[in-house]
């Protein structure tokens, strides 16, 4: 029996969370769940955004899977999500870039993200008329990302890697990051490029097909999986994995929408997928296989949910899964 952390969050969350449980609760009995609050639900309840007991929980498990988090107003606000990467040392950010609709182009990349620096360390300064940001890459959070990377490819039949920067620019940032992709690349039988960021967002576009493993950078990795779930129907089709040495979070990359939030109108899917990337992690494969096997099939049948111009809600959409 596998225990897995609940964190439903806010908007939309709770909607497509309540589709991924559904969903494993009918293939599985394998899995036991503790449901816990990061984000706007946690403030209201805790005066806190973050508690040490959700944090306790998440280590006391096996997995965490995540619904959307709403970002407030308040000044003093920090990401718990962002916390929660940076804390538990979830390096890896992995977002697939599938296609599931068959009247689109194919497209099977996967986006693989350092996950706790660089402009996401959140060290920022006012000073009169302007403001500072700072950029951290270290040595040992570009071996670690690379490596992964490296490993992902190798366990999962992957035969390039596009190490993606801005190494013409900030050099001794960026410029790290792709000395050490060189270093630790250097002996490894699988195609290795590096590609300006700029570029990759062109080619993203124009010949999406030729990406296969896209390694980058926190802040351009956030930006390029959102362009990826652009030309695969939108980012109701995005799962995510945060990965770590101990701990793992998996998450839609979709936000919380909550201009469609109790309407019946979130497309589940991404959700379902995160599950599936959850599912692969605990050692399911096969089960793991089957919930992607009945997603593959509902839009191969022309079930379309309201995001794609269909008209299939959460509910109906997860019944039919």
């Amino acid at each position: 029996m596998h225990k897995v952390c609940v964190i439903p969050g806010d908007g939309i969350g709770p909607e497509v969370m309540r589709s991924a449980l559904e969903v494993l609760g009918a293939i599985t009995d394998e899995l036991s769940f503790i449901e816990t609050q990061i984000g706007v639900e946690a403030y209201r309840k805790h005066g806190k955004y973050l508690t040490e007991e959700t944090i306790q929980i998440i280590k006391n498990t096996d997995a965490c899977l995540f619904g959307a988090i709403t970002t407030p107003s308040d000044p003093a606000y920090r990401s718990p999500l962002l916390a929660l990467r940076q804390g538990l040392k979830l390096y890896a950010n992995v977002r697939p870039i599938v296609q599931f609709l068959p009247e689109k182009q194919k497209l099977d990349m996967v986006i693989i993200r350092e996950n706790t620096e660089d402009l996401y360390v959140g060290l920022e300064q006012e000073h009169g008329n302007y403001a500072v940001a700072a950029k951290i890459v270290s040595d040992g959070a570009c071996e670690k990302i690379v490596d992964f990377a490296i490993r992902y490819a190798n366990e999962h039949g992957r035969k390039k890697i596009t190490c993606v920067h801005k190494a013409n620019v900030l050099r001794k940032t960026d410029g790290r990051f792709v000395r050490i992709f060189k270093e630790r690349m250097a002996n490894v039988d699988i195609e290795a490029e590096d590609m300006y960021v700029d570029t990759c967002a062109l080619k993203m576009v124009t010949e999406p097909r030729r990406f296969d493993v896209v390694l980058t950078l926190n802040l351009y990795g956030d930006i390029l999986s959102d362009l990826g779930a652009g030309l695969i129907g939108g980012l109701g089709f995005a799962p995510s994995a945060n990965l770590g040495d101990n701990y793992a979070i998996f998450e839609p990359v979709h936000g919380s929408a909550p201009d469609i939030a109790g309407r019946d109108a979130a497309n589940p899917t991404a959700m379902l997928l995160s599950a599936c990337m959850m599912l692969d992690y605990l050692g399911m494969h096969e089960k793991a296989e089957m919930l992607r096997n009945a997603i593959v099939e509902l839009y191969r049948k022309g079930v379309r949910t309201k995001d794609v111009g269909g008209n299939v809600g959460t509910a109906e959409f997860t019944r039919m899964v």
